[in-house]
């Protein structure tokens, strides 16, 4: 029924958690493909001890976590395509609730759940403006800008692999948003059907090095959603254009920080009115450079230093 793909990148700690929350589902017509991203770790050796006929392994080069995940969809069997994070995990009753879901929706593109933050060891349920026990359908557009929470990441989707070929899957020159920017082409056309258990865990407690967020990255323009955006510009949608302008403000600050591609970041600040959206945020671009990036080295000790105390 469902065919679950885990892109594997130099994951050797935090692998076989993933996998075995697969495995450990309640509902277990599935098959778990493992793509091999030319991992340098031990990664793969702690997947290849784990005996199971519903595990499949694809090694390949590196290619990026978008090439993994469109190798994994084009080996899948089922039309039913589940994504699972290497350091993320499941509750054990996500597949299940997911075929609820498409029960009773059978023709929506995708399938997803609330989902539990993982940050110092702390569990924190992701936030939206659904009611506690709510199983239906949503408005992609206000429930991500509701509270700023992705409704929707690579480790709580379900999507049907028809939709998903459509849209030729992952963007393969994206190295940083390349699910958003999938998942808004998507809810822009097709309905999206949800539950509001937290069934998901994505994992931010993993090594800063080994992640695509953090204030030291550095991408080039042609590897970042951000300056895919303008796509979507034509359409004529105020909850899209809220939407849109609240991202964009929220992926441009480590860009104007780095006073990298600074002329596009400012050009886009531009148009913005930055008194609609969170001052939290808008406070990057309303300060002087220098304070602000006084202000942030601050608060990376005093992350640094709450990560200690609370190991």
């Amino acid at each position: 029924m469902f065919s679950v793909i885990i892109p594997l990148y130099n994951k050797e700690k935090y692998i076989q958690k993933a996998i075995e929350s697969v495995l450990n589902q309640s509902y277990s017509n599935f098959e778990l493909i493992i793509v091999n991203d030319g991992s340098t770790d031990s990664g793969l050796s702690v997947v290849e001890k784990i005996q199971d006929e519903r595990i499949k392994i694809i090694n390949q080069k590196n290619g990026g976590v978008s090439i993994a995940r469109n190798s994994g969809v084009k080996h899948a069997l089922f039309q039913l395509i589940a994504f699972l994070d290497a350091d993320d995990w499941w509750h054990p009753d996500f597949l299940s609730e997911m075929l609820d879901l498409h029960s009773k929706k059978s023709n929506s593109a995708i399938y997803s759940s609330a989902y539990f933050r993982v940050k110092y060891n702390k569990l924190t349920q992701s936030k939206n403006n659904l009611s506690i026990n709510y199983q239906g359908e949503i408005n992609y557009l206000t429930v991500y800008s509701s509270f700023w929470w992705m409704p929707i990441t690579c480790s709580n989707t379900i999507i049907q692999k028809s939709i998903f070929n459509e849209f030729g899957g992952f963007n393969e020159r994206l190295k940083f948003g390349e699910d958003q920017f999938l998942w808004l082409n998507v809810a822009l056309k097709y309905p999206i059907y949800y539950s509001n258990k937290p069934l998901a865990f994505y994992n931010q407690d993993v090594d800063t090095i080994n992640r695509a967020v953090g204030a030291k990255k550095k991408w080039k323009k042609e590897e970042h959603f951000l300056f895919c955006l303008n796509k979507f510009e034509k359409e004529d949608n105020q909850d899209l254009k809220y939407l849109l302008d609240g991202i964009k403000l929220r992926a441009s600050v480590n860009f104007f920080i780095q006073k990298n591609y600074l002329k596009e970041i400012k050009a886009i600040i531009k148009d913005i009115d930055l008194n609609l959206h969170d001052k939290k945020v808008s406070f990057y671009f309303r300060f002087p450079r220098f304070f602000v990036i006084t202000y942030l080295k601050l608060k990376s000790i005093g992350s640094q230093i709450k990560k200690k105390l609370k190991k």
